[in-house]
């Protein structure tokens, strides 16, 4: 004997649309009596590098500012380890009230290309509040070396496979950039793996390394004092700082990415707070002071929403991730 279904009523969709219309205005009217009296306690600022780190430096500057402007005080705690791991992982699990936050860097996507299993998702155990600010990569040679611009280190690539270097530090952003330019510039420009730039930069100005790739925080002291000779930025436009300096895609169309630092809170976080933080951010970029502190660290002020933090976040995991599997780079359990 079959079982007839009772027809499901329309009078029971207008009830069901109704109850989750009802549901999320009071979610709203919640998140917006929450952000009225945030924050109401310290807040953990974690930062997922060494004390005197740009990122370091970066999250005591956006700490002091929030901290005056919220009333509270918001401390830095120093979590380094595995590429932020150890911070993003303290931050994805703890409670989502905006009172612990963290500063993702452009190393976070890079980790999730490279390792097979992460403690957290790198995408949605995190809301993202925006990005604050930006950096270039630079690829620089030695003042004598013989190699005069980046189109010139492409075609001397070219016409030696395997014969010139540069350094790096393997699994990181300098390493994945360098292997984009191979393949994109069909190219075996060699990574020679170096635990820091104080060695590399020896090596380079020993002429023992053709290049070197850094952060333009590491590089443009170097680059001013004439210690290294810069052949171009990673950036999709030229640096405010070096004008006069081209960019990667001026000769590799298309390969073009900035190093950043953005803030972040733990998933269910109530729209309302990940707005409040968004436009506090926003202001304090705006800031002189914090523009010319900035600047200093060869940074450029970079505001976005949560939705264009989160997207940028899912593209540069899915670059990476073609980089890694097009060169067969080890990954991480």
């Amino acid at each position: 004997m079959k079982t007839r279904r009772r027809p499901f009523a329309a009078s029971e969709t207008i009830a069901s649309f109704r109850l989750a219309a009802a549901l999320l205005a009071a979610l709203a009217v919640w998140g917006e009596a929450v952000s009225q009296t945030y924050p109401a306690r310290p807040i953990r600022f974690l930062v997922g590098s060494p004390p005197g780190s740009g990122n370091d430096l970066v999250s005591r500057l956006l700490a002091q500012k929030l901290a005056e402007r919220f009333g509270q005080p918001v401390v830095v705690e120093q979590r380094p380890g595995g590429a932020g791991l150890l911070a993003n992982d303290a931050v994805a699990k703890s409670t989502p009230d905006g009172h612990t936050m963290v500063l993702l860097s452009g190393a976070h996507p890079a980790t999730a290309a490279l390792n097979r299993a992460l403690p957290y998702d790198p995408v949605r155990d995190f809301g993202m509040v925006g990005t604050v600010v930006a950096y270039p990569l630079v690829i620089s040679v030695a003042p004598d070396s013989p190699i005069r611009s980046f189109a010139d280190l492409i075609e001397r690539a070219r016409a030696a496979p395997g014969k010139l270097t540069y350094s790096m530090t393997p699994g990181t952003l300098v390493h994945l950039l360098g292997e984009w330019i191979n393949i994109e510039a069909g190219t075996a420009i060699l990574g020679v793996p170096y635990k820091g730039s104080a060695n590399a930069l020896v090596d380079v100005l020993a002429g023992r390394i053709d290049a070197t790739i850094e952060t333009g925080t590491a590089s443009f002291g170097h680059i001013r004092s004439g210690k290294l000779r810069a052949l171009a930025v990673s950036s999709p436009a030229r640096h405010p700082a070096m004008p006069g300096l081209p960019t990667i895609s001026e000769t590799l169309p298309g390969v073009e990415m900035s190093s950043w630092l953005g803030l972040a809170v733990p998933a269910a976080t109530p729209r309302a707070i990940v707005d409040r933080l968004n436009g506090e951010i926003r202001s304090i970029l705006g800031m002189s002071d914090v523009r010319r502190r900035l600047a200093d660290l060869s940074g450029v002020p970079a505001p976005s929403s949560p939705e264009e933090m989160r997207a940028l976040i899912e593209r540069e995991i899915a670059r990476w991730k073609r980089v890694v599997e097009l060169k067969n780079i080890e990954r991480q359990n």
